[in-house]
């Protein structure tokens, strides 16, 4: 214990004596720790926590299994197939999104959020209402009771909190709902609900929609894999009862429920980790290259230590030490850092980031102080520390004691000390490559979705959206009759252009695709000619988003439920199936075969319209169907009302902001239970459908720019360490007759000899890693060469002027002085 004492006390006074060095060092090292607590604090929260659900390990989601990948939407035929199952303890569908209904009466309802689910759903998720019961077998069956079970939340903030409100009623969309239960306040669904419904589901029904989740508990005896092995052979029965209701190569997804949440944003969080992982080595190489040419310095002091007695090991030792004080300093400031980078990574994370922020796009709040985090920190701290501490303690703990104490006073090390801090330089060059020509790539990514064509005009926009569960508007008829009442309200506003309405609207992140047969075509293998997005929009929708009209004509308020059914495609669309061809006048079977709600009469093709980019801007060719919101099927009216609010697009010549309070007040004058939700501007929905690209390419870019400034440290502290070390060369030189020109290129090309080696390795290493950014990127290649030849050029100029700052140094100094330096 005293050794360990006297070396520590002797390491604090060694690096107070060195407070330069030691505020470099434990600066990039704080630097690096900093940013890697951060993204593993958002890594931890998103990917690595727990769910918060007891055993939470043994939840699964049931989905459709592809060759390209799985989807998690199901149909209620599937589930009830599914159900009858020996490897679940409980088994649920519910709706995953929820819908927006009305609580209470009155003026001014209140929007509360809602999901349908069968019996099972709190058992799955391993919770009992905390007053109350969930709902039962007769309560979860067609035309079943209106029961409802509510939230904590919406207990306690707009209920009172009063425990005597089981078994009454509360009025939910004007309609009377029986409170059979309240949760407890611990239990959060993801998405947060306010209201459980009973889903009502029909065992007997032949509703091929996919637009339900669907998740189980194993049992405690059954693995993940034999539930796997169990769920294919009840998708091969399903495939067998109904060979057209299932694609050839779709089978039965079992997948973990932590694993299915985080699955779209799995590879960008493990790119970034990876990327902060490339800062702190190259950190570490800084720090070891600055310990090396310390340990150098210090050579004859090590001997000293050695000729009087001191083993290796003890040398070693008292290396090792002042290295993990640094890291220990490095940990502590860095962990201060990452606290704030947490914060900032709130701030600018976009709102569709699973368990870090919410569906409303409200950020969750990570915890600064945590034990994995904590434990995180001290691990890498103790890892960063045997890195760049370990190499200089082992090359310097066994010195030549004749020959150093023998030199003057002055040492470089020797031709080894050279050669490791120039591969460290190499080293740091090369990662410094890596994460820039990813940086570069996505912001090329970033530039082609913002220059992107969306295919419409989002600037003076207002979007909003009205609920219409419930049964005031449980027909097309009823719909048509808002939207013929409310448009023509809105477009009498001032500085209103026109409004309209659809079932959804473009960039909004959801999409709705159905197949579709073409009369007189011979009936293909699949069954269908095709399957597409299928949008039902009002009149005015196309001169409201500025859609151009390519031939034909757009909908008009003509096009009413009693008219010839039409359907208006877009330009995608018609290339891909009627090439060399006209559509106009070509009639179409839309959804046959996929149930009574989706029985559609055959329509005739009355117009091509400019391709949208739906789904995203980053949807290229996308195929998009649009029919008369007053022609929709009375089925799916009734199903798309009770998943899907009404969206509202209302154009204007100003301000698109300043219509709002008036727009709001048009929709209740219509009808006072609707409440308008959702309401930005279309500028901000495309800003918002671009946020995740936005802040992967922010972070990376950062990452990229510290790791070349790092990296550009490196190459200049070891060019003026250089310069130390062969100022008498340098002297002897000039008097020798060589020019100020010809000791500056001495030393440039000293530096860019290491820079270019480096980068030559990091070209090599980055086109093997941008592989890993494929998915991510649009409008440019992962092995791009114009990308790579840019970042070389910008890593070049970046090392040139990193050599030549002390390289200018040794030009200048005069041929006397340097002779007489020691």
């Amino acid at each position: 214990m005293s050794t360990l004492l006297s070396d520590l006390t002797y390491a604090f006074r060694t690096l107070r004596s060195n407070t330069g060095f030691t505020a470099v060092a434990v600066a990039a090292l704080a630097l690096g720790i900093g940013a890697n607590t951060a993204i593993f604090t958002v890594v931890d929260g998103v990917m690595l926590a727990p769910l918060p659900y007891p055993q939470a390990d043994r939840l699964v989601r049931l989905g459709r299994k592809f060759p390209a990948g799985n989807g998690y939407s199901n149909s209620i035929p599937k589930y009830m197939v599914w159900r009858n199952n020996d490897v679940f303890q409980a088994m649920t569908l519910y709706e995953q999104g929820g819908i927006g209904l009305n609580l209470g009466s009155g003026d001014h309802p209140e929007q509360a959020k809602a999901s349908h689910v069968s019996k099972d759903y709190f058992q799955v998720f391993g919770v009992s209402p905390a007053f109350g019961r969930s709902f039962s077998e007769t309560e979860d069956v067609p035309h079943g009771p209106q029961v409802a079970v509510l939230s904590d939340r919406l207990w306690r903030n707009r209920l009172g909190g009063d425990p005597q409100i089981i078994g009454r009623n509360i009025l939910i969309n004007n309609q009377p709902y029986s409170v059979v239960g309240i949760m407890p306040k611990s239990f959060e669904s993801n998405p947060p609900m306010d209201v459980w419904l009973p889903l009502h589901a029909d065992p007997a029904s032949t509703n091929q929609g996919h637009y339900l989740a669907s998740a189980a508990r194993l049992k405690p005896e059954v693995s993940i894999e034999q539930a796997r092995g169990a769920m294919k052979v009840l998708g091969e029965r399903f495939r067998a009862q109904n060979p057209t209701w299932m694609d050839p190569t779709e089978s039965v997804a079992v997948v973990p429920m932590k694993e299915s949440m985080v699955e779209d944003v799995r590879l960008a969080l493990l790119i970034l980790l990876g990327a902060v992982g490339f800062v702190l080595l190259i950190a570490c190489a800084n720090v070891a290259n600055l310990l090396l040419a310390r340990a150098a310095v210090r050579q004859k002091e090590l001997a000293i230590r050695a000729a009087i007695g001191a083993s290796r090991w003890r040398v070693v030792r008292q290396l090792l030490t002042e290295s993990l004080i640094l890291a220990g300093a490095g940990a502590i400031l860095g962990f201060a850092i990452g606290a704030a980078g947490v914060r900032a990574l709130l701030m600018v994370a976009p709102g569709n980031i699973p368990r870090l922020t919410q569906t409303d796009g409200l950020n969750q709040a990570l915890p600064l102080v945590d034990w994995r985090v904590a434990g995180f920190t001290v691990g890498i701290a103790f890892l960063t520390a045997i890195l760049f501490g370990l190499f200089p303690a082992l090359s310097f703990s066994n010195p030549d004691l004749a020959s150093t104490l023998k030199e003057g006073g002055r040492t470089g090390g020797g031709t080894f000390g050279r050669r490791s801090r120039s591969f460290l330089v190499i080293v740091e060059v090369a990662l410094a490559m890596v994460l820039v020509t990813g940086a570069t790539l996505l912001i090329r990514t970033f530039s082609g979705l913002h220059s992107a064509n969306p295919g419409l005009n989002p600037h003076n926009v207002l979007v909003l959206e009205t609920s219409l569960s419930g049964g005031s508007f449980d027909s097309t008829a009823k719909v048509d009759q808002l939207v013929r009442q409310l448009a023509p309200r809105l477009e009498t506003l001032p500085s209103v252009q026109s409004a309209a309405s659809a079932l959804m609207l473009p960039l909004n992140g959801n999409d709705i695709d159905l197949p579709f047969n073409i009369a007189g075509r011979p009936a293909p293998k699949g069954g269908y000619d095709g399957d597409e997005q299928w949008r039902p929009v009002s009149a005015h929708y196309f001169q409201t988003l500025q859609i151009p009209l390519l031939r034909g004509r757009v909908f008009s308020e003509s096009d009413s439920g009693g008219a010839p059914p039409v359907v208006i495609i877009n330009q995608a669309m018609a290339k891909k199936y009627w090439k060399g061809q006209d559509p106009v006048g070509q009639v179409m079977v839309i959804g046959k075969g996929l149930g009574p709600q989706f029985d559609d009469p055959p329509r005739q093709v009355v117009g091509i319209v400019g391709t949208v980019r739906e789904t995203g801007l980053d949807s290229v060719d996308e195929g998009v169907m649009y029919i008369p919101q007053s022609q929709v099927a009375e089925g799916l009216t009734k199903l798309a009302n009770g998943l899907i609010p009404l969206s509202w697009a209302i154009r204007t010549a100003g301000d698109p902001s300043a219509v709002r309070a008036a727009a709001e007040r048009e929709i209740r004058s219509v009808d006072g239970m609707l409440t308008a939700s959702h309401v930005r501007t279309m500028d901000q929905m495309v800003a918002e459908s671009l946020s995740r690209q936005n802040f992967n390419t922010l972070l990376l870019t950062i990452f990229a720019a510290i790791a070349l400034l790092l990296a550009a440290i490196g190459i200049y502290g070891l060019m003026s360490y250089s310069v130390e070390q062969r100022m008498q060369e340098i002297g002897i030189r000039a008097a020798l007759g060589a020019s100020r020109g010809a000791v500056l290129r001495l030393m440039v090309l000293q530096g860019m000899k290491l820079a270019g080696i480096g980068i030559v390795l990091g070209l090599g290493a980055a086109y093997g890693a941008t592989r890993f950014l494929v998915s991510l990127l649009f409008g440019v290649k992962a092995n791009d060469p114009y990308t790579f030849v840019a970042v070389a050029a910008m890593v070049a100029i970046v090392a040139a002027l990193a050599s030549i700052i002390p390289a200018r140094r040794a030009a200048g100094i005069a041929p006397s002085v340097a002779l007489r330096h020691q």
